[in-house]
């Protein structure tokens, strides 16, 4: 499905009127929700792409161009006839940078620039022959013209631009497509109605190629400062039901309309908010404190500050992608006979299947299951994890404990890692759905606990390998597991993974105290 308006539905869909009392509390387990917020939940959502995403492979396209056009005008004309081919290959590949330098100078990578071809067309063009006049004065000045081929540069140049223009019509198309089919949208709640949201609303409105698709408001107020209705948009409900929205379906970034003054109410807010893998803003449209210009992100010319940034995004997302998919490929392939033998041992030791499948949580909340090699007596096998594995459990194998005590039981989550990707290789461990400390639910033991929901788990983590991994009796014990969790969240790279996945079998043997 394409973009959606959600003015649209409310046009469409006579259950739009409902009042503020249509929230009601939760039903079997699930919030009642305003009735254009639930059908809003149900429409299916593309994957979107990222804008940082777009403008870097444009940049990466507009290298191939002038590298491409500057090496095959060389090879047609100059290669075998020059003295020196050193003079050519250090222009080219400067050009290029220049090019990048130039191009971004004249803001001629943003999302909004390619859908516009025309203006895009005349920026570059000039730019290109800006950058070629330049390049004319440094060999004029550093007495170095009569190293390279006057015919090579006008060719370099005449191909050069057709080459650039023919790649920025592609890419315009390319993006137009992409646009009317809502792969480039950033679905967006905004927090706070009444005068402040709607004049931010139109704020936004006003400006071209934001990318922003409001999908409505939401406030704890019920009173006259909050209406139903905020410049065309439905008030969709509270905090609460904002966070149960972002569980049910895609929303991108949360934008505040509440003034800084408002702090405990800001706070209290975020409070539920930050545990959500989105990026949340505060609008400074309306505000009349006054920042450094840097300490401003803008969408077109509306003015935010960023509180929260969602962790691994843009091109983090593709690195941790392809860390995963190929180290993760080369770990089944390697490992694959300590997974067979063990399977063998399983299947000699004690009846019933040798893999059994458990549900955990994963990414932003969502249910996935998860491969594991059976540990328990298949009659006893706990597939909720409603009661923790402790010292001497009589329900252990004698070959579960063994591989319980060194985590072999958790290779088969190498199938999640690299055939169904709802795994990651590292990150937070996914709990068990009815996990508990000390006979109270993970989530009420530690404040903000869903907020290591915001990455995709992993087989291994920063808490496993710092030793808090296994039995989690106490609240101590899962209260330490979150923080490293958070940590790793916060401060992830490759080299990072790469550490842990390294450290991960030398903490397996010191550090298993806990595994049972």
């Amino acid at each position: 499905m394409g973009a959606f308006d959600v003015r649209d539905l409310m046009k469409a869909d006579a259950a739009a009127s409902a009042t503020p009392d249509m929230f009601g509390p939760a039903r079997s387990g699930t919030r009642v929700f305003h009735p254009l917020a639930e059908r809003i939940a149900a429409i299916p959502v593309k994957p979107t792409l990222s804008p940082v995403m777009i403008e870097g492979l444009v940049r990466l396209l507009d290298v191939l161009a002038v590298v491409g056009a500057g090496g095959l005008i060389y090879w047609l004309y100059a290669a075998g006839t020059t003295e020196s081919i050193l003079p050519y290959q250090i222009t080219i590949p400067a050009l290029a940078v220049g090019a990048l330098a130039t191009f971004q100078a004249l803001h001629l990578y943003h999302v909004g620039a390619l859908r516009n071809f025309i203006a895009m067309a005349v920026r570059l063009a000039s730019g290109w022959t800006l950058l070629f006049l330049i390049t004319l004065a440094a060999f004029f000045f550093l007495k170095i013209g009569d190293q390279v081929s006057r015919v090579w540069l006008l060719g370099f140049y005449s191909v050069g631009a057709a080459a650039l223009l023919g790649e920025r019509l592609a890419v315009t198309l390319a993006v137009r497509h992409l646009t009317r089919s809502g792969r480039l949208e950033r679905r967006t709640a905004i927090v706070g109605g009444g005068e402040g949201g709607e004049a931010l609303i139109k704020a936004l409105e006003a400006q071209r190629d934001t990318g922003l698709r409001i999908c409505g408001v939401f406030d704890d107020r019920n009173d006259d400062r909050s209406p139903d209705l905020v410049a065309g948009y439905p008030k969709l409900g509270t905090i609460d039901d904002l966070v149960e929205f972002a569980r049910r379906t895609k929303l991108d970034l949360v934008i505040f309309t509440l003034p800084i003054s408002a702090e405990a109410r800001l706070l209290a807010m975020l409070r539920k908010l930050w545990v959500l893998p989105i990026d949340i803003r505060l609008s400074a449209h309306m505000s009349k404190l006054r920042f450094r210009p840097r300490s401003y992100s803008y969408f077109g010319a509306v003015p935010v500050l960023d509180v929260f940034d969602r962790p691994i995004a843009d091109w983090d997302i593709v690195v941790k992608w392809a860390f995963d998919k190929v180290v993760g490929t080369l770990a089944l392939i390697l490992l694959s006979p300590v997974m067979l033998a063990t399977a063998i041992a399983i299947k000699l030791d004690s009846k019933g299947p040798v893999l059994f499948r458990q549900k955990r949580y994963g990414f932003n909340n969502e249910q996935i299951e998860v491969f594991k090699f059976r540990s328990l007596y298949h009659e006893m096998t706990d597939h909720t994890a409603a009661k923790q594995v402790t010292k001497d459990d009589p329900r252990v194998t004698r070959v579960g404990r063994f591989i319980r005590k060194t985590s072999l039981d958790e290779l088969p989550q190498l199938f999640n890692v690299v055939f169904k990707g709802n795994l990651s290789l590292v990150g937070p461990r996914p709990h068990a759905l009815h996990a508990t400390a000390s006979n109270r639910a993970y989530e009420q033991v530690v404040d903000g606990y869903f907020a290591r929901h915001k990455v995709k788990p992993g087989i291994t983590g920063w808490a496993q390998v710092n030793g808090w991994r296994g039995e989690t009796d106490t609240e101590d014990k899962i209260q330490r597991r979150v923080e490293h969790d958070l940590y790793y969240i916060e401060n992830w790279s490759v080299l990072l993974d790469l550490y842990i996945l390294i450290k991960t079998p030398f903490s397996l043997m010191t550090k298993s105290e806990n595994a049972y």
